[in-house]
């Protein structure tokens, strides 16, 4: 039986002065083996998120099957209201596990990290300066690779082929980047040239490197599929994150990185060096404006022509792909090894 009416029929939600959602995944089944030091990682992780974002950032945490004691950490931490939303699932993979979150909100910027980032001072202001600077940017990752240049960035080298704004510039930040490849068991090579130039797109003074990591990413919602992601049945793996990489190209939008490193990535062991950059951190008290929101319209037709089409042609000439790099400015010994 029901008496009366609900007083909150009809009322509307209030507006969210959040525009900045970053949602963390965590699995950590246990103590034991590869899940020794994880526990003690997340948590620098999410003191290093929570001392460098700004107040207009919600943190969703989804619990994907962790062990109780990192669910009554995360408990603690929701109840203190140190993150915004805390969601509780079986282990359902990443993919899915960002779906959850995802679909539950509309910020307009969503960044998804690992359990295992550690976040340096400056990371979103870095992160909103190349949304600003390059219209067409549907995802910033603040890890930059000099290898990542060739996946999924073959719109960017149709766009700006003949223009000036796509060159090689001076690597910013080497010992980072070779940090990052010791971090994932170091899976490229990494030549001398790799670690001296990248391939970056430049409008007035702001660079960006060519290419995306997925370990800890900003997306422009709007590129992203209005109704998430298909189920993805592989819980873990590269091939896991091409839901999400695939759909930022699919809308025409360039994948790139910051030219400065504003992002660690740890790994499963706790290191020294962890807890003293985060013992370096200042707290963020800078009001930080949000990115210009800017749609891009596109043709499918044509993105698919330089997706599958322009793409593999550019990378699969070698001379013509060795002067192309040339033309982009390396010399020819540097060519002949990137």
């Amino acid at each position: 039986m029901r008496v009366g009416t609900n007083p909150k029929i009809g009322q509307s939600l209030p507006l969210s002065d959040y525009f900045h959602q970053v949602i963390v995944p965590v699995y950590i089944p246990d103590n034991e083996g590869y899940f020794k030091d994880s526990f003690e990682v997340f948590k620098i992780s999410l003191a290093s998120l929570l001392k460098t974002c700004h107040a207009k950032t919600y943190i969703a945490v989804v619990n994907n099957g962790s062990c109780s004691e990192v669910v009554s950490y995360l408990h603690d931490l929701y109840q203190k209201g140190s993150i915004h939303e805390l969601l509780h699932t079986p282990n359902i993979g990443k993919v899915n596990a960002v779906n959850k979150a995802l679909m539950g909100s509309s910020f307009p910027w969503v960044t998804v990290a690992d359990a295992d980032v550690l976040f340096l001072n400056g990371w979103q202001q870095a992160v909103y300066t190349v949304f600003n600077a390059f219209p067409k940017a549907g995802a910033v990752c603040t890890t930059p690779n000099s290898r990542a240049f060739k996946r999924l960035t073959e719109n960017i080298f149709f766009d700006c082929f003949f223009s000036r704004s796509l060159r090689f510039t001076v690597v910013k930040n080497s010992q980072a980047m070779v940090r990052f490849l010791d971090s994932i068991g170091n899976p490229m090579e990494l030549r001398p040239i790799h670690l001296q130039k990248y391939l970056t797109v430049n409008h007035d003074q702001v660079s960006a490197v060519v290419g995306a990591g997925h370990y800890v990413c900003t997306y422009k919602r709007k590129a992203l599929p209005e109704c998430g992601f298909g189920n993805v049945n592989t819980l873990l793996g590269k091939k896991v994150m091409d839901a999400i990489d695939t759909a930022i190209v699919r809308k025409g939008y360039w994948r790139l990185s910051t030219a400065e490193n504003y992002t660690y990535h740890m790994g499963n062991v706790a290191e020294a060096w962890m807890t003293e950059e985060l013992n370096r951190l200042q707290q963020e008290r800078q009001e930080v404006p949000a990115p210009q929101e800017v749609v891009i319209r596109f043709s499918p037709l044509l993105n698919g022509f330089k997706m599958n089409v322009f793409g593999k042609i550019l990378f699969s000439r070698q001379l013509f792909w060795k002067n192309f790099l040339r033309f982009k400015g390396l010399k020819k010994e540097e060519a002949k090894y990137y």
